[in-house]
C-alpha cells in the first residue's frame, strides 16, 4: 500500500511517500479500514517535529483522523461489518500506523458509522476536533444552557466545532480571531461575539461582554501567554480548559484566588495508555455527533484538500496558521 512515512523528526520535508505492506489484524478488537481520506491536525505537525514530547512511541506513519470502508473485522468487534463506511480518530502510537496511508488498523471502539450525508473528505476532518471540543465542554466543564463561553481561535479546526457544540448546548459564545475574515467565519458557525485580538485586549472585551463578571467557561487552544491572560477573563468559580501544557513560568495566582477549576484536554490519552472505557466513550461521542450531522445541526469546514503524496505541503499549510477549519488528505 502507499503510505506517507516520517523518515526522522524534522520539518515537513521528512514526510515521504513509500510502499509498505498492508497491515494485518493484531488484536481481536481491530478493524482493517480502507482509508479514503485523512484529516491533518496541528498535533500531527508537532508529532513530526518532536515525537519524543508524547507519552508513547509515535509510529512513522502519522495521521489521527480518518474515514473509509471497513474491510476485515476482528473476532471481538461488534456493531461493524465489512463494507461499513466509518470515521474515527486513533493516534499513531506504537504498532498503530496512522491514517496517512491507503489502509489502517482501527480499534472499533474508537470508530462510528460515517454520517450518510457527509463525504469521506468532510468526515475525515471531523473526529479529533469533535472529540476534543466535546470532552472539553461536556466532560471537563459540564456546560449548561446558561453558560457564557470563551473559545480561543474560533476560526480553527477545534474552535469552529467548539462554537457549534456550545451553541447546541444552549450557551452564549464569544471567540478570539485574528482578522475580519475570520470573525465573519466564526459568526457563520454561531459565535455571538467576536474579538480581534490584534486590535483589542481580549480580557477587557470579555469583561465588557459579561458586565464585568467574566465567562463561566474558557476553552484555550493557544496556550502560553494567552492561557495566562485568560484566567482574568473567567468568573470566580469558573472553568478553564486548555489543550496545551503550561510552562514553568506560569503564574497561578489569579486562578487560585478566583477558585477556578483548571482542566486539561488531550484526546489521544485513551490510545497512548490503552484505556478501553475511554476509547468506548470517544466512539460514543462520534455516534452522538453523527446524529447532529444528520440533523444538520453540526457541520465541518474543510479549507483545503491535498492528495496523499502532498502531505508535506499540507503540514506546511497547517503550521502556517493561515487556514480556517480543517485540511484533509485524499486517498485514491
Amino acid at each position: 500500500m502507499k503510505a506517507i512515512v516520517m523518515k526522522s523528526p524534522g520539518g515537513p520535508e521528512v514526510l515521504q511517500l513509500q510502499d509498505l505492506p498492508e497491515p494485518k489484524l493484531t488484536r481481536n478488537t481491530d478493524m482493517l479500514v480502507r482509508v479514503k481520506a485523512a484529516g491533518v491536525n496541528p498535533v500531527d505537525t508537532k508529532m513530526r517535529a518532536n515525537p519524543k514530547a508524547y507519552p508513547g512511541p509515535i509510529a512513522p506513519v502519522l495521521g489521527c483522523d480518518g474515514a473509509g470502508v471497513v474491510q476485515v473485522v476482528g473476532s471481538a468487534v461488534t456493531g461493524f461489518e465489512p463494507g461499513d463506511e466509518v470515521y474515527y480518530s486513533q493516534g499513531p502510537v506504537r504498532d498503530r500506523p496512522g491514517s496517512y496511508a491507503e489502509a489502517a488498523l482501527v480499534d472499533y471502539r474508537l470508530a462510528a458509522k460515517k454520517p450518510k450525508r457527509m463525504s469521506f473528505t468532510d468526515a475525515a476532518a471531523a473526529p479529533l476536533v469533535l472529540i476534543t471540543a466535546w470532552e472539553a465542554l461536556h466532560d471537563r466543564t459540564g456546560i449548561q444552557s446558561w453558560s457564557k463561553v470563551l473559545v480561543h481561535a474560533g476560526a480553527g479546526g477545534v474552535g469552529h466545532v467548539a462554537i457549534q457544540l456550545a451553541r447546541i448546548a444552549g450557551a452564549e459564545v464569544c471567540t478570539t480571531v485574528g482578522s475580519t475574515e475570520k470573525a465573519e467565519f466564526a459568526r457563520s458557525f454561531g459565535a455571538n461575539h467576536t474579538i480581534n485580538y490584534r486590535e483589542k485586549d481580549f480580557v477587557e472585551a470579555v469583561l465588557d461582554w459579561t458586565g464585568g463578571q467574566g465567562v463561566d467557561i474558557a476553552f484555550d487552544t493557544v496556550g502560553g501567554k494567552t492561557l495566562a491572560q485568560t484566567f482574568s477573563a473567567v468568573r470566580y468559580y469558573g472553568d478553564v480548559v486548555t489543550l496545551l501544557a503550561p510552562g514553568p513560568e506560569m503564574d497561578w495566582s489569579v486562578p487560585r484566588v478566583r477558585n477556578q477549576r483548571v482542566s486539561f484536554e488531550l484526546m489521544l490519552i485513551p490510545v497512548f495508555f490503552d484505556l478501553p472505557e475511554a476509547m468506548s466513550h470517544q466512539g460514543g461521542i462520534l455516534r452522538q455527533c453523527t446524529e447532529l450531522f444528520e440533523a444538520r445541526e453540526l457541520r465541518i469546514h474543510v479549507d483545503k484538500t491535498f492528495p496523499l503524496e502532498h502531505a508535506a505541503e499540507a503540514h506546511a499549510l497547517v503550521a502556517s496558521g493561515k487556514t480556517k477549519g480543517k485540511v484533509v488528505l485524499t486517498v485514491d
